[in-house]
């Protein structure tokens, strides 16, 4: 039984509920593992440092977000790949997706590295980031780049191994750099008192860890593909497909950051106590998110292994028991934020003024977790189906036309002399908006069904 953890997975024969959830499971701690490295950051950073610290983890996580985004496209277009030619049992073109995105990632690090080292402080100059948290900002933001590829080929390699049914053995890899990362934060901020720089370095020795560790776990997975070197040469059919399936993806990611980072601009004029409340919402709603995010990536390789055997019927009825699934694990975690909201802010600061505004905010985004869970359960099924697009789209309306035209709006309808920026909480009311219209538009798209006639051609 613990040996067939870690072998790839049919999803097209079986139970779908069952398979789905056997899938997501694994991902979901997994997920909270990953979600750990920067929870962690922040608590021994507000613990140990103080919360002008704090908040300066929490100023660069829009910017990082955003130098991520390459390597989220490569990533989403090789598991929409790899479970397609999976279910189809192609095994020529699942070497050369495999091999191909190993080194369209290589290529993807160092052109990042050298174009974006030299911008990283003028743009948080730009965003208005307090003078007292800049430093800081700056270094994390420093060191996260030099160490990147760790970041990008975990998340790469992890995504071609959930791509053919293991979501267990990159949670295993996950959690064993969890710990490392751990020791490592405490040692360095606590101990060596590196202060900021500290955190972000054990962040990137332990991602590089769960990135070596996955990398040869698929070097064994010979039974599946092939793992020679003639795989890894760039081929025009399968990079085209892989920036074709994951462009959207990486677009959607790079729009969301925009967004972030923009409305980082306008949180960075509230101050430091409420930028530290953002840190601190952040970090709550990435736990509450993951079991969201978990059940639309594991939707994602149960419709891309499906659409490649042809069975669309499956697809239909996985999508319907998925969602369910989602939806209700997010009205477990909106109660429990609802009720021991504040118990959670206290675990990272022990002032109490923070403690407050944050609990008061993050009771403004618990409802929209449930939209959440259908935009992406269904968002899921439609890009394991090679429909990457649509989700693009909503995520460009929601944003871009929504989010931050709504954040702006309230703040500058709320000045007064007493409130010259307006009120804060136009931060947390236009995500909750733009959560809400999300999942009315994904559900809208799915009905109307374009996205059964986009698989990839075998």
């Amino acid at each position: 039984m613990l040996k067939s953890l870690y072998q790839p997975t049919d999803m097209t024969v079986g139970s779908p509920w069952k398979s789905i959830l056997t899938f997501t499971l694994p991902m979901l701690i997994g997920n909270i593992a990953q979600q750990l490295y920067n929870t962690v950051d922040s608590i021994v950073v507000g613990k140990y440092i103080g919360d002008n610290a704090l908040a300066a983890v929490g100023s660069a996580g829009p910017i990082l977000n955003m130098l991520l985004v390459l390597f989220v496209g490569i990533s989403a277009g090789a598991s929409i790949m790899v479970a397609q030619y999976f279910g189809a049992k192609n095994r020529k073109s699942l070497s050369y997706t495999i091999g191909n995105c190993i080194t369209v990632t290589a290529i993807a690090c160092v052109f990042l590295i050298l174009a974006a080292s030299p911008l990283i402080r003028p743009v948080l100059v730009m965003l208005n980031t307090p003078e007292s948290i800049l430093d800081g900002c700056a270094d994390y933001l420093m060191i996260s780049l030099v160490g990147i590829a760790g970041m990008a080929y975990y998340n790469i390699l992890s995504g071609i191994i959930r791509g053919m049914g293991d979501s267990f053995t990159a949670v295993l890899y996950l959690l064993v750099a969890c710990g490392i990362n751990i020791v490592l934060d405490i040692f360095f901020v606590a101990v060596v008192k590196m202060g900021v720089a500290g955190v972000a370095l054990a962040t990137v020795i332990a991602q590089i860890t769960s990135s070596i560790l996955c990398l040869i776990k698929l070097s064994k997975m010979r039974e599946n593909f092939d793992f020679e070197l003639k795989y890894f040469k760039p081929v025009k059919q399968y990079v085209r497909t892989i920036v074709r399936l994951g462009i959207p993806s990486g677009l959607t990611q790079a729009i969301f950051s925009s967004a972030m980072i923009i409305v980082q601009s306008l949180t960075n004029q509230f101050g430091e106590l409420f930028i530290a409340a953002n840190v601190v919402i952040m970090r709550v709603d990435g736990f509450a998110m993951m079991p969201n995010f978990s059940f639309g990536m594991a939707l994602t390789t149960y419709a891309g292994q499906n659409v490649g055997a042809g069975r669309y019927d499956r697809v239909i009825q996985g999508a319907k028991q998925g969602t369910l699934m989602a939806f209700g694990c997010s009205a477990v975690i909106t109660c429990a934020i609802l009720f021991f909201g504040k118990h959670l802010m206290g675990i990272f600061t022990e002032t109490q003024e923070l403690v407050d505004k944050s609990y008061y905010l993050m009771k403004i985004l618990a409802a929209g977790y449930l939209a959440v869970a259908i935009t992406q359960s269904l968002s899921g099924i439609m890009r394991g189906a090679g429909d990457t697009m649509t989700p693009m789209w909503i995520s460009l309306a929601t944003t871009v036309a929504i989010r931050v035209p709504i954040a702006y709006g309230i703040s500058y309808l709320t000045r007064t002399p007493e409130l010259p920026f307006g009120r804060n909480e136009c931060i947390q009311i236009s995500l909750l908006l733009s959560w809400t219209i999300g999942a009315i538009l994904t559900a809208i798209f799915y009905k109307l069904g374009k996205w059964k006639k986009k698989a990839i051609k075998q």
